[in-house]
């Protein structure tokens, strides 16, 4: 089949187009606003898009408190969501009323960033500290302004447990990352295999 995202034409029961963009790296991301509140909420329209700068991108369905933080402070940072953290991850995107804390309302604990005044999880066993290059409003394809934007933040620090550390390398599997999928479905990183590039790439 084929169909018209405009249209949504398809015929099912769900909109499919998170169930193929799939797995989704979480951005469980922490920003401060400039009179010191914190907000932590997970976004699973994040990923890495460079690595010389490291450079990672989230985007928001509408312009929600990471956004307005991230504009007046321009830092942020992200916890690697894991399956040991899962539960406290989706207490944290519940609707909470403005000043109340995700991470008090998640059980969760602050630990303290080292390049940015945001901080990240504590429980989690890695973590990237971010400054902002640009928080941009998406239009589509007539030029209209969507209530969508976007981040995009270079990153200054990266935070790792030592415990996953092994062979100089960071041990993925041992972490239990979780990723988001279709609909209200999850995916665990449990196992992993390898490739070798083919030569002249």
């Amino acid at each position: 089949m084929i169909y018209s995202p405009a249209l949504q034409d398809h015929g099912l029961s769900h909109d499919p187009f998170k169930a193929i963009v799939t797995p989704r790296p979480i951005g469980w991301i922490t920003a401060m606003s400039a009179q010191g509140e914190v907000n932590l909420s997970p976004y699973s329209f994040f990923n890495a898009v460079s690595t010389r700068p490291h450079i990672v991108m989230f985007s928001s369905e509408g312009k929600k408190d990471a956004i307005a933080f991230v504009e007046e402070t321009g830092e942020f940072t992200c916890s690697l969501v894991t399956k040991a953290l899962v539960q406290q991850m989706n207490q944290t995107s519940a609707p909470l009323p403005r000043g109340t804390s995700e991470y008090g309302h998640a059980g969760l604990e602050m630990a303290d960033s080292k390049f940015v005044r945001p901080p990240r999880v504590a429980g989690s066993p890695a973590a990237l500290e971010c400054k902002t290059l640009s928080v941009q409003q998406l239009t589509d394809l007539d030029g209209n302004q969507v209530e969508r934007w976007l981040v995009l933040g270079q990153v200054v620090g990266i935070f790792m447990d030592e415990a996953f550390i092994r062979d100089g390398r960071f041990d993925t599997v041992a972490a239990h990352p979780v990723a988001r999928c279709g609909y209200a479905d999850y995916a665990e990183v449990d196992h992993l295999f390898s490739l070798q590039r083919p030569p002249g790439g």
